[in-house]
């Protein structure tokens, strides 16, 4: 038993060795690393854009882009996090084909779905400031109370623009735009922190306000 217990505290040790090791060298690498990364994650964004469906009575998909962007924040940090959502919507918006449905062009950004897309660089700065401000940020509660809150911004985004682009009032615009998708997203928060919970250091690799 004591060999088992040995061997077990050797890889936990490991596993939070290679966190902190991950989120210290991603905290102090060069902007075009970072850049880089922040590219990379627009194109996850784009990627899972595309497992999409349609619910028979709202114009807005269920997509798993939400589920790119509530990581974004919790690996890229609050700046690159966001730019990796702001690559993803200016080059969509310059064409290339990855919003949802292999679509592109500024008619998306300023259409139906376009709000939810300006809310995913919002929500991906506030939960990267957090993760990368607070080490207490980074338990699973904490995880879980922000992940909900970047699901939150994102609807007020969304659900403004769809209340202008098609003329209907707020309540209107809600039950179409957030109400139906309100158990799917809290479903993705609940995987999305527990995925932040697990990789994010429990100790500080950079300037955290609560370390000191």
């Amino acid at each position: 038993m004591s060999e088992l217990r040995n061997e077990m505290e050797n890889i936990i040790s490991k596993y939070e060795s290679a966190t902190f090791n991950f989120f210290k060298w991603r905290f102090e690498s060069t902007v075009a690393h970072k850049v880089v990364l922040a590219l990379g994650f627009a194109f996850l964004t784009g990627l899972v854009a595309q497992f999409r469906f349609y619910l028979p009575f709202t114009p807005v998909p269920v997509t798993g882009q939400v589920f790119a962007v509530l990581l974004a924040g919790v690996l890229l940090g609050k700046w690159y996090g966001g730019l990796s959502q702001g690559f993803y919507a200016g080059i969509g918006a310059a064409g290339v084909p990855w919003f949802s449905g292999m679509t592109g062009g500024m008619g998306i950004l300023t259409g139906v779905t376009g709000g939810y897309i300006f809310g995913f660089i919002v929500a991906a700065v506030i939960i990267g400031w957090f993760t990368d401000r607070y080490v207490k940020a980074r338990s699973f509660r904490s995880m879980f109370i922000l992940m909900i809150a970047g699901v939150g911004i994102i609807y007020v985004f969304g659900v403004v623009q769809l209340s202008i682009v098609l003329g209907v009032g707020a309540q209107k615009a809600i039950e179409l735009g957030a109400l139906p998708f309100i158990g799917a997203d809290i479903y993705k928060a609940l995987v999305a922190a527990a995925i932040a919970g697990a990789v994010t250091p429990k100790s500080a690799y950079g300037n955290e306000l609560d370390s000191k």
